[in-house]
């Protein structure tokens, strides 16, 4: 395979590897038990770079794909709410804040299935972003740190605060969207 070949798969192929993350970063949380959970910590951190690096090389090597731009947010999504289901159902985070983030992500991922046959290019946005880094980080700390400390459930806060701000641009965009058609 030609290195021009190989340059068009490699970030797809870290989307695809962050979706099959999922279930080994849900074992390794069940098996640390009570306390930090520092392997699931470390693979969650990793499957956060892969998102940054994925986007980087995409766009650095002009290979952006279709599959990319509804895989990669999938793949946050995906790996944002299982991390945060597990936590809330084992105490490290409250109830509201894995409502808040679930039924965010939900909308959006129900919204876009419905607004793709119309036309709808799903772009994320700096602010979309940025939540996705901070909800990573703030979830990697709640996961390494001893349950209870609260300057990571500060930082989840921030990091809620920005997903429902980039949830509100993106619904405003694709309201926009809707008055055109």
């Amino acid at each position: 395979m030609a290195w021009h070949e190989l340059r068009q798969r490699i970030p797809n192929a870290l989307t695809i590897a962050r979706f099959g993350a999922i279930p080994i970063f849900a074992w390794l949380y069940l098996e640390a038990g009570d306390g930090p959970a520092w392997g699931a910590g470390i693979f969650f951190a990793a499957a956060a770079f892969t998102d940054q690096l994925d986007g980087f090389l995409a766009r650095r090597w002009h290979v952006e794909s279709s599959f990319g731009k509804v895989a990669d947010p999938l793949a946050d999504r995906l790996m944002i709410g299982t991390a945060v289901v597990f936590m809330w159902a084992t105490g490290r985070i409250p109830l509201l804040a894995a409502l808040v983030i679930v039924a965010r992500d939900l909308v959006l991922i129900v919204g876009y299935k419905v607004l793709a046959p119309s036309g709808y290019q799903l772009e994320v946005t700096f602010l979309g972003k940025l939540a996705t880094w901070v909800l990573y980080a703030a979830l990697g700390f709640v996961l390494v740190t001893e349950e209870g400390t609260g300057w990571p459930l500060v930082l989840l806060a921030i990091g809620i605060a920005l997903a429902i701000g980039a949830g509100v641009q993106y619904l405003l965009r694709a309201r926009s969207l809707l008055r055109q058609t």
